[in-house]
């Protein structure tokens, strides 16, 4: 027994060395450990808690403002009181809340289901926007019910706003929520709350000066995240204020008197290239794409005929019918097939084999010269006149006054117009070109399609004595009015005059097609031309039993309207086109409208004053 005892005692000594060693081993182990991380590796991980302690945020800089040219706001921050709510201070029950609010300002399901969507991203302390833009009466309404609103707080910032709604939409453009594709462009600020880009006009093509430059913010925050305390905070760069060339008392002069129409009008400065005024109408609202618009509104602008979204200034495309006749001529004179005085007869039609090819006036104009053909808008002259100088002459004319391709102005969505070829319709239709091609071509119908913008650029070199300037949005840096800024065409003088007084004659001669655009601003002409181009061909039929009204068809069987004008005839600045979609003719619809337009540009002469000096302009670094 006794030796018995001593074994055990002998094993129990053994087992408490044992632990004993591996208490020391572990200890030896922790204490080598805390040693490392709190000696050897103490400043890694003061900096590391530190970063934990610390949060920095991205701040939204204000959007830069836009001005017309006399530093007329055109785009303003407004004062935007929003609604969110806090998922962790709503009692745990988010949807009771929602439904208590939702007796106060009414929500949408569509509204509701975003919000949920967004608290589920979002951390629970995290606002969550419910709706923006909220009037003094929801806001106070909100404010009154506070206590049966848990979780719901009021917020105040900055909003978008647009003085002059639809008359400058096409210009300015709008705003809106980031999308998805945007997001991942990698630009921290677009992954703020509420962030607004530009989605068109000037908001979307110097959407990158507007934003700014990020400001940051160094708060204090807890294990979970929340924030104790405001460390330190950068504003940022506001975004860049742009100066517009556009004269606001005249785009609102034009937008009213083409707001019951479809169409577009340019007006130009016809030595700076500047745009004074350029309307699409319809238009549209941009204060409701920044605010968000309902399914219903969206259904009502997307499914419109008339396209209120497009700008057709820049994107629309129209045959330019008799406006087109000037670069005919222009073409036929440099390449001698004609001469100013050169007379041909028309008697209402030509043949081209068996083909009749009619003139508006049915029994014709008879024998007319150059000046004559452009005062009577004659088709026949100017289908010989086109067979005589040939598509490519033709073309090679046009181009150099800028059809077929974009003008290169500083806003989005330009289309290049077609200007045709032998070589275009061989390559792209598969087709030869047919001598009547030609016939159309020399009126301005067929292939040709322009734009809006281009027709004001040719109606500017016209009256400029034949520079091609390039149109512009933005007030340029280094202003000068004494020259052209425009590139030679080197055209004879001649015949650009010869251009000018047939121009002038169809205002102001006793027989001129264009009447009805007859300006006199103490003592200030303007000079024109009137075009109507067919959207539907006219059967032999119907010729024989009689042509209808145009005021007697459906709407999309009526012609385009066009017409472009020039002014003072005595020292011309000003050029302008005007297209009305299916109006009916040049000289009934379009050319008074320009007739209105012109008298107020006249009236005002913007172009005798300096654009405005802005007071809080910032630098418009890369534009």
């Amino acid at each position: 027994m006794i030796t018995r005892d001593g074994d055990k005692g002998k094993m129990l000594t053994r087992r408490a060395m044992m632990l004993a060693g591996g208490e020391l081993f572990l200890s030896s182990v922790l204490l080598g450990r805390m040693y490392y991380l709190q000696v050897l590796e103490s400043d890694r991980y003061k900096t590391l808690a530190e970063e934990n302690r610390i949060s920095t945020r991205l701040l939204a800089p204000p959007r830069g403002l836009i001005f017309d040219r006399f530093g007329v706001a055109m785009a303003q921050n407004n004062q935007n009181f929003r609604v969110l709510v806090i998922s962790e201070q709503t009692e745990g029950n988010l949807n009771a809340t929602l439904e208590a609010l939702n007796k106060i300002l009414p929500l949408t399901e569509s509204e509701i289901q975003r919000i949920r969507k967004d608290v589920r991203r979002s951390r629970d302390f995290t606002p969550v926007t419910i709706r923006e833009n909220l009037t003094w009466e929801q806001m106070a309404a909100i404010q009154l019910n506070a206590p049966d609103l848990p979780g719901i707080i009021i917020d105040e910032g900055l909003s978008r706003f647009y003085p002059f709604n639809e008359a400058a939409a096409h210009v300015v453009g709008y705003v809106g929520a980031v999308s998805e594709e945007e997001i991942a462009s990698g630009n921290p600020l677009l992954k703020l709350p509420g962030f607004r880009v530009g989605k068109s006009g000037i908001e979307l093509e110097y959407n990158t000066a507007l934003c700014g430059k990020e400001g940051a913010q160094r708060v204090e925050v807890n294990a979970v995240g929340r924030v104790i305390r405001e460390i330190e905070r950068d504003e940022g760069v506001p975004g860049a204020v742009l100066p517009l060339t556009i004269d606001m008392r005249l785009q609102k002069v034009v937008y009213e008197k083409m707001k019951k129409e479809s169409g577009a009008a340019v007006l130009l400065d016809i030595y700076t290239g500047e745009v004074l005024a350029l309307v699409s109408t319809p238009s549209f609202d941009p204060n409701k794409f920044n605010r968000g618009l309902s399914n219903k509104e969206w259904e009502t602008i997307s499914t419109n005929k008339k396209n209120p979204l497009l700008n057709k200034a820049l994107g629309g495309l129209y045959s330019p019918g008799s406006t087109f006749k000037m670069i005919v001529a222009l073409a036929a004179l440099e390449a001698g097939v004609i001469r100013p005085d050169t007379k041909i007869f028309c008697g209402g039609h030509i043949m081209m084999g068996s083909h009749r090819f009619h003139c508006w006036k049915p029994d014709g104009h008879g024998n007319v010269d150059l000046k004559e053909a452009l005062m009577h808008s004659c088709d026949i002259y100017f289908y010989e006149v086109a067979r005589r100088t040939g598509i490519d002459k033709i073309a090679a004319m046009a181009k150099r006054f800028g059809f077929g391709m974009p003008t290169g102005i500083n806003l989005p969505g330009e289309r290049s117009g077609l200007m045709p070829t032998r070589r275009w319709k061989e390559v792209i239709l598969g087709e030869q070109w047919l001598q009547g091609d030609t016939y159309n071509a020399g009126i301005g119908q067929g292939y040709v399609l322009t734009t809006p913008i281009q027709l004001a650029v040719m109606a500017a070199a016209l009256a400029n004595d034949g520079y091609k300037v390039k149109p512009t949005i933005l007030v340029p840096k280094n202003r000068d009015t004494t020259v052209c800024l425009g590139e030679d065409l080197n055209i004879s003088k001649t015949y650009l005059q010869l251009m000018r007084e047939g121009m002038f004659n169809v205002v102001n001669a006793p027989k001129g097609t264009a009447k009805t655009a007859r300006v006199n601003v103490n003592g200030k002409l303007i000079a024109g031309k009137t075009g109507t181009t067919q959207v539907k061909r006219i059967s032999m039929k119907e010729r024989e039993e009689g042509l209808r009204r145009q005021d007697e068809l459906p709407w999309e069987e009526r012609n385009h309207a066009l017409f472009v004008a020039f002014g003072p005839t005595d020292n011309p600045r000003y050029a302008l086109s005007v297209v009305i979609e299916h109006g009916g003719g040049g000289a009934t619809t379009a050319a008074p409208i320009a007739r209105a337009i012109m008298e107020a540009v006249l009236t005002l002469d913007p172009a005798s004053e300096s654009p405005g000096t802005l007071k809080k302009n910032t630098p418009m670094e890369g534009i």
